[in-house]
C-alpha cells in the first residue's frame, strides 16, 4: 500500500476534481466531440479541475486519470460515467476500475456519479439537434430514436421509455426506438416499417454521444431506407454541458438534485 502523497495546491479553490469517463473510440471524431463537450463544462465552471478519461481505445484510461489526481494530492474526486444509459460499462467496467483505485489509493474519497441519462435535458438535447435538420415536429412525420444498443435489457427499455416521452412532447406522428446493435429493430428496420405503414416522412434522432462507428451505421441504414433526415450526435448540444454539471453536483453532494445547476 502506498503512503498518501503530501497534499498540493490547486484543489481547495476549485472544489472536488472531476474525472469524466467516456467510452472511447478508434474514430478520432468521437474523442474530439467528447473534448468539446468538456470544454463547454469548463466554460460553465472555470474554477473546476476537469479531467477526461476513456474506457477503451483512447488515453488516458480511467484508472490512470484517477490515480494521477491522487498522486498530485487530491483527497477526493468525482468520477462521472459519461454514458447515455446505465449498462455494462457503468455497472461493471467502471466499478472494477474504482475497486482497483481504492486498493491502491485507500485515502482517496471517490464519489461515483450517475450516467448522463435518462434525464429531461437529454430529451431537450435530442430536440435541439433535430433543429439542425430540415425536419420539424409534425403529425405527418414519424421519428426514430436511434441508440447504440446494449446487451442490458434495462438500458434498451430506457430508450423505449424515452421514445414515449418524446412522443408526448410532440407533435410527432409516432416515435419509435431503434438499436444499432444488440437489439431490434435496427434503425434501417424501424425506418422501413414506418414507411411501409404509410407514414409520409420519417426522421431519425441520434441518441448517441459522439460521431463514430454507431453514428455512421445509424445514418447509413436510415438513409438507405428513405429517411428524410438524421440528426447529429449529442455532444455538441448545449444541454449536455449543463447536464454534466448537474450530475457532478449530485455526485459531489450525494443528494439527487431537482434543479440543474449551471454555475
Amino acid at each position: 500500500m502506498r503512503d498518501p502523497p503530501v497534499s498540493v495546491g490547486g484543489f481547495d479553490g476549485g472544489g472536488v476534481p472531476l474525472v469524466a469517463v467516456a467510452h472511447g473510440s478508434q474514430d478520432e471524431r468521437s474523442s474530439a466531440a467528447v473534448e468539446r463537450l468538456f470544454d463547454g463544462v469548463r466554460r460553465l465552471r472555470p474554477e473546476l479541475d476537469v479531467r477526461v478519461a476513456y474506457l477503451d481505445h483512447v488515453t488516458p484510461g480511467a484508472e490512470e486519470a484517477i490515480t494521477g489526481l491522487a498522486a498530485e494530492g487530491a483527497g477526493e474526486v468525482v468520477v462521472l460515467p459519461t454514458l447515455l444509459t446505465a449498462a455494462y460499462h457503468s455497472k461493471v467496467d467502471l466499478p472494477e476500475v474504482l475497486a482497483r483505485v481504492r486498493e491502491s489509493c485507500p485515502w482517496l474519497r471517490i464519489h461515483y456519479g450517475q450516467t448522463l441519462g435518462p434525464h429531461p435535458l437529454l430529451l431537450e438535447a435530442v430536440e435541439h439537434q433535430l433543429t439542425g435538420t430540415d425536419v420539424a415536429p409534425d403529425p405527418a412525420t414519424a421519428l426514430v430514436l436511434a441508440c447504440a444498443g446494449s446487451s442490458d435489457a434495462g438500458a434498451n427499455a430506457t430508450i423505449g421509455a424515452l421514445a414515449e416521452q418524446l412522443a408526448a412532447r410532440g407533435p410527432w406522428g409516432r416515435v419509435v426506438p431503434a438499436f444499432a446493435s444488440m437489439a431490434s429493430p435496427t434503425p434501417g428496420e424501424a425506418v422501413a416499417r414506418l414507411r411501409e405503414s404509410g407514414v409520409a416522412r420519417v426522421a431519425v434522432a441520434s441518441y448517441l454521444l459522439a460521431p463514430g462507428f454507431f453514428a455512421d451505421r445509424v445514418a447509413d441504414q436510415a438513409f438507405a431506407e428513405g429517411a428524410a433526415a438524421v440528426s447529429a450526435a449529442l455532444a455538441d448540444a448545449p444541454e449536455l454541458a449543463r447536464l454534466v454539471v448537474h450530475r457532478y453536483e449530485e455526485a459531489r453532494s450525494g443528494i439527487p438534485l431537482s434543479g440543474v445547476a449551471t454555475r
